[in-house]
């Protein structure tokens, strides 16, 4: 599985599909508080950074999934 760098404490768990390989699932609003606290970014910042730089990241079939939850929007 590959990791999204720098955002471990944001993991949540594995996600799963039939005849695929397992994914890494991210909490996207602990992924923004990471930005914020680790380097100093506004919300907006973070937010816009974090869909650009990294849900904007294809990196083939293991790339992991980030969980919306509600709060960040």
């Amino acid at each position: 599985m590959l990791k999204a760098d720098g955002f471990d404490k944001a993991i949540v768990g594995v996600g799963r599909r039939c005849g695929q390989p397992d994914l890494l699932v991210y909490d996207v609003h602990e992924c923004i508080n990471i930005l914020i606290e680790r380097d100093g970014m506004t919300e907006e910042q973070a937010m816009e950074y974090f869909d650009f730089n990294v849900v904007g990241s294809w990196v083939g079939e293991s790339t992991p999934i980030f969980l919306y939850t509600g709060e960040e929007y």
